[in-house]
């Protein structure tokens, strides 16, 4: 399963974001959308921050860890 957290660098969620998937034992991959113009393009990103599973955005604002383990089943 390949698991983004895709956000812009000023994003002030995208620390605990990551710290909250960390936590639930959810692997993943911190792109910033300044660096990966192509990604915001095709998943036509306008918030921060978004996570993105399978080629699919799942969420586009930082879920609560209820959502997170919902979502994975946990």
């Amino acid at each position: 399963m390949e698991i983004l957290l895709l956000a812009t660098k000023s994003c002030s969620h995208c620390k605990n974001f990551s710290r909250e998937l960390k936590d639930i034992g959810i692997h993943h991959e911190v792109l910033y959308c300044e660096d990966e113009p192509e990604l915001v393009k095709k998943y036509e990103i306008r918030h921060s921050p978004n996570l993105i599973v399978n080629n699919e955005v799942v969420f586009r604002e930082q879920p609560t860890e209820g959502e997170l383990k919902k979502y994975f089943k946990y």
